[in-house]
């Protein structure tokens, strides 16, 4: 039991941005305990894992599944304040300092299955595709919404496509986009009295159908895992325009974002349900930095594996949260039924696991490591450790 105590209490410092010591000083377990149990067993690879289980029961859960069927998600950097040097730090003047970004990946069930510690100055776009192709976890991902930054590049539209998924970003200023026609302006036109004139530009069939062996076998590289989408994303997109492959592989960016982006303006049901996936995003941002309090939310820690560590501890707590109180929602909501109180189903989808208002952030907690998830003396915090919540 100390084992799940000592390990309860690393994964806290570390989401907390409390540090070992500090948190030594309030649970009563000693620093080099803590420090021979966050070196032993937490781990970006063990945090890994321990999250893919906590997603895995959320996933389970029939609650969850009236938030989504887990197929679509979303991606969105969060910027943190970093104290002294850092080779992944960078001043932003917009941030107010030296910051550097979190990219996390959030599913329509509200739970984080993908963190990644980048750079702030490069483009999000580039990391888009990696954490859904090294999904380990049960949630069926198909579809996914970005926002702008991360849609700036046409290549990403061709490898989703590539790769069996689908981007589905909103799109803004629809006007300025060059969509793409089959055939001539007049036919176009005759077809599509309304929507031809803005199919400006004409698919170039003829590049993409001599590329179209090199694309697929692009698509096979990624998914069998022989290179990761941010390094392709990244050269392709830095191409030259005399790079016959790069430049098929934006046509067949253009041809899918044309196709999106028709269905965008005329669907506003499809509309609605990007931009409620993409707020899930937002509100997990601030619940990360509600939990992430310490120090005034600055992290201190110089070195990436340090910083990834503390970034998969962050993303743990917080689905132990949303697992928590969707579990206890559940159960709420079957008290409410046998009490014939009337609870519609269509209801179900507009709760929100990811609120702050029941959480309490300072104080004391106990928490029953032999006690099973379904009992009232269950949390998901350390054995007493009487550390600031």
């Amino acid at each position: 039991m100390e084992e799940k105590r000592n390990i309860l209490a690393v994964l806290i410092a570390g989401a907390t941005n409390l540090g070992l010591t500090r948190m030594s000083e309030a649970c009563g377990v000693s620093y080099d305990t803590l420090a021979w149990t966050q070196e032993w067993y937490v781990r970006e690879e063990t945090l890994r894992e321990a999250n893919t289980v906590l997603v895995n029961h959320h996933y389970k859960l029939e609650l969850a599944k009236k938030f989504g069927g887990g197929t679509m998600s979303s991606s969105d950097g969060q910027r943190f304040p970093v104290r002294g040097k850092s080779l992944t730090a960078r001043d932003m003047t917009v941030h107010g300092g030296r910051v550097l970004s979190t990219y996390t990946h959030v599913s329509d069930q509200w739970s984080t299955y993908g963190t990644k510690q980048i750079v702030p100055t490069t483009r999000e776009g580039h990391y888009t595709l990696d954490e859904m192709l090294g999904n380990a976890t049960d949630l069926p991902i198909h579809e996914h919404a970005t926002d702008t930054h991360g849609a700036t590049l046409m290549v990403n539209f061709g490898l989703f496509d590539l790769v069996g998924k689908v981007l589905t970003p909103p799109m803004r200023d629809l006007g300025r986009i060059t969509m793409l026609r089959v055939d001539t302006p007049a036919v176009t036109s005759a077809l599509y009295p309304h929507a031809g004139p803005l199919l400006a530009d004409r698919w170039n069939e003829d590049l993409i159908c001599g590329c179209y062996p090199d694309l697929l076998r692009m698509g096979g590289s990624l998914k069998f895992g022989e290179a990761t989408a941010s390094l392709i994303v990244g050269k392709w997109s830095a191409a030259s325009r005399q790079n016959t492959l790069a430049a098929a592989l934006k046509e067949w960016g253009r041809m899918r974002r044309t196709i999106h982006a028709a269905r965008y303006l005329s669907d506003p049901v499809y509309r609605r349900k990007i931009s409620r996936q993409l707020n899930k995003g937002e509100s997990l941002h601030a619940l990360r930095r509600d939990l992430h309090y310490a120090q005034q939310g600055t992290i201190v820690r110089p070195h990436l594996q340090d910083q990834t560590e503390q970034a998969w501890c962050l993303t743990t707590l917080t689905n132990a949260m949303i697992t928590w109180t969707t579990e206890y929602y559940g159960m709420a909501i079957e008290e409410l039924r046998a009490q014939g109180r009337e609870v519609p189903d269509e209801l179900l989808s507009f709760i929100a696991p990811g609120h702050r208002e029941n959480i309490n952030f300072f104080g004391f907690i106990e928490v029953d490591i032999e006690a099973k998830p379904n009992s009232p003396n269950w949390t998901t915090a350390g054995d007493r450790c009487g550390q600031p919540w």
